[in-house]
């Protein structure tokens, strides 16, 4: 069974929530734009692919329903602008939604100008339009996949290899199969995983929540980490469960490369790095931010402390899983200061490749990534053999 993060179908929107994994699978109704703003703010859908289409698709649900469709063409286009503007303020880091905003806004401005539109024909292209991000995503992914796992496999070739990855990247976080953890599941589809490592990704937690179940879900060979034990995993365990890459997401790629991902990316690039071991950024060509420079042009942003200091779970009496008690706990100091920074940023000279939809992007001569080809996101005759510092099998 396929695990959907993302139920889409005219007038209808629901999300999973993800606050209630592994223990329980229930999803919630989004009603529109507002909705839709609350269930990225509350984390309750993330990933920065889900996050766009989720944003995208609750402003659709809201138009479905007849808002504004009546009105002048010019005033449904200049409705839809200020939702969009309002919906990319619930997380500002993740580029895709921005991007996505902006080629929405687009498209109803010019709709909004074609002789003989109405108000109905501008929510139409809207609505369309947002649709079709939902099964494009899924389709990247899938590409994503399969030149991640053949670039990989070319590190160690005829042997089984193990990877490590952070955070969530998988299903749950996109519209479907995954960017880094779709890599994985292309390597296990090709019978070339060993085994997978997922750290447990602190502060919330998306590995040991989210990774680890996909991965249950999906029965691959999988094992949890803290996030401390990686330097050891790598020093203790590669060489036995042959670790010859870590494959992460990303929420914003530079032009020059640098990569801004969830918490803790950044010193698995420095562990990588000393041990020998391949670093790669999954993710798709809407996340790589031409207008963003370097990373001195990426604003992180910071979570509640609340998120360091307290844990949420299912109450357990030493022999039964309640999930239907769910308590908070405290695990800190009440009265510490908490610096809780939800991204860190690793720089392009830590990272072996990009691997995007069309390929993986390396590094050329003079060891930089010319990642210039992402202004052709739409572009059909961009093809991987055109594009100078990009492997493609």
């Amino acid at each position: 069974m396929v695990l959907e993060a993302i139920r889409y179908k005219p007038y209808s929107l629901q999300i999973l929530n993800q606050l209630k994994l592994p223990h329980q699978i229930e999803y919630d109704d989004i009603t529109g734009s507002e909705d839709g703003w609350n269930a990225i703010r509350d984390m309750r859908t993330r990933g920065a692919p889900a996050i766009a289409i989720v944003a995208a698709l609750s402003l659709a649900v809201e138009l479905h329903v007849g808002k504004s469709s009546d009105n002048a063409p010019e005033d449904v286009s200049a409705y839809i602008v200020e939702k969009l503007d309002y919906l990319v303020t619930s997380r500002p880091t993740a580029v895709n939604l921005a991007d996505a905003a902006r080629k929405l806004k687009k498209i109803v401005e010019s709709a909004a100008k074609v002789d003989g539109n109405d108000g109905t024909a501008v929510v139409k292209a809207y609505c369309d339009a947002a649709a079709q991000m939902l099964i494009s995503d899924v389709s990247d992914n899938k590409a994503i996949g399969k030149y991640g796992a053949e670039w990989i496999e070319k590190l160690a070739p005829g042997e089984q290899v193990g990877v490590l990855t952070h955070c969530n990247t998988g299903s749950l976080a996109t519209a479907g199969y995954g960017t880094a953890l779709g890599v994985i599941r292309s390597l296990h589809a090709n019978g070339s995983l060993k085994r997978a490592f997922c750290t447990e990704t602190r502060p919330y937690n998306q590995g040991s929540r989210l990774t680890a179940f996909e991965l249950v879900h999906d029965k691959i060979p999988a094992t949890l980490i803290t996030d401390s034990m990686a330097s050891a995993l790598l020093q203790l365990k590669g060489p036995s469960d042959r670790i010859v890459a870590i494959v992460v997401g990303a929420d914003r790629v530079a032009a020059n490369g640098d990569t801004a991902n969830k918490i803790g990316t950044y010193q698995l690039a420095i562990t990588a790095k000393h041990h020998g071991v391949k670093f790669l950024v999954a993710a798709p060509r809407t996340t790589i931010d031409l207008q963003t420079k370097t990373d001195a042009d990426i604003i992180i942003e910071e979570r509640p402390s609340t998120e360091m200091k307290r844990m949420k779970g299912p109450r357990f009496d030493g022999e039964v899983l309640e999930v239907n008690q769910v308590e908070v706990v405290s695990i800190a100091a009440e009265g510490i200061d908490v610096w809780n920074p939800a991204f860190d940023v690793t720089p392009a000279e830590l990272i072996d490749g990009i691997i995007t939809e069309l390929g993986v992007v390396e590094k050329g001569e003079k060891g930089a990534f010319d990642l210039t080809f992402a202004m052709e996101a739409h572009n059909e005759s961009v093809k991987p053999s055109s594009i100078g510092g990009l492997y493609a099998a």
